[in-house]
């Protein structure tokens, strides 16, 4: 599988700090995300499925990914993808931005219609 590779060139914490701030800053919905992640397949489709723009970056393949997943980690208390933020707040994941999709809620944070409950 695509994961984090540690034989990549050290990376500056802080220029991935300000990387992820700034992605998490300038974009209303932010996803960090893997492009063969089940769970990051649910979320991006569950923001779909509403009509949601959003930006996405997905990790695999980056040099600098453990670097991300461990400031993701810092930041939210979870080093897993997907990482969610809407107006840079984290949601969660996967499960927490599909279950705020069905409830309704997803969609009041982003001023979207409610299209129902559909999966």
């Amino acid at each position: 599988m695509g994961s984090c590779l540690s034989s990549n060139p050290p990376v500056d914490i802080e220029q991935v700090k300000k990387f992820v701030d700034g992605e998490i800053a300038d974009n209303k919905v932010m996803v960090f995300s893997k492009s063969y992640c089940p769970h990051c397949k649910k979320a991006k489709s569950a923001l779909n499925s509403i009509g949601a723009e959003y930006k996405v970056v997905e990790l695999d393949g980056r040099s600098d990914c453990a670097a991300i997943q461990d400031y993701l980690n810092e930041i939210t208390g979870a080093r897993t993808v997907p990482r969610v933020f809407i107006d840079g707040k984290c949601i969660g994941g996967g499960s927490e931005t599909v279950a705020l999709k069905n409830s309704g809620e997803l969609q009041k944070m982003l001023n979207l219609p409610d299209k129902g409950n559909q999966q």
